[in-house]
């Protein structure tokens, strides 16, 4: 909150007027979960592009270290990974109290059986590589809208 201190008939009076403060309007985040340096650079373009701001991650591991993970409002996730794949990440995520942001899976390997555990698990979608942008940007649109 913030205020004003007002003066009355030329006396100061120290009354603090106080108003609500207003509402920041903030950017999406979309959080970038990929092994792979180009890809993670290149959505980090696209999503800037897009007007929201991105966090990367190089793992899932990585991701699941950060400590401000609510200020996550969508993600973007490479299926396989060294260590924890994107699918043993939604696993984690979906045991957590905490809401999960949609997650978007991307992937060279695409398998129906991939496919199935990915959706089965709460996946927003899933799109193979290499990905068509505009494809993309309009799960991107609808999961913020979701």
């Amino acid at each position: 909150m913030y205020g004003t201190r007002i003066h009355i008939e030329g006396a100061y009076t120290g009354l603090l007027i106080t108003r609500p403060a207003k509402k920041l309007s903030r950017k999406p985040v979309i959080a970038i979960v990929d092994d792979d340096n180009s890809i993670r650079e290149a959505l980090d373009d696209l999503v800037m592009s897009c007007g929201y701001q991105s966090r990367l991650f190089s793992s899932a591991e990585e991701y699941l270290a950060d400590q401000d993970g609510a200020s996550i409002d969508c993600m973007l996730v490479d299926v396989k990974m060294p260590g924890l794949t994107g699918i043993e990440l939604q696993a984690l995520l979906n045991e957590q109290a905490t809401p999960k942001p949609p997650m978007i899976f991307m992937t060279s390997y695409s398998d129906n059986q991939t496919r199935a555990a990915a959706m089965k698990g709460g996946a927003f979608a899933f799109l193979g590589k290499p990905v068509d942008f505009g494809q993309l940007i309009q799960c991107l649109e609808k999961a913020l809208k979701h």
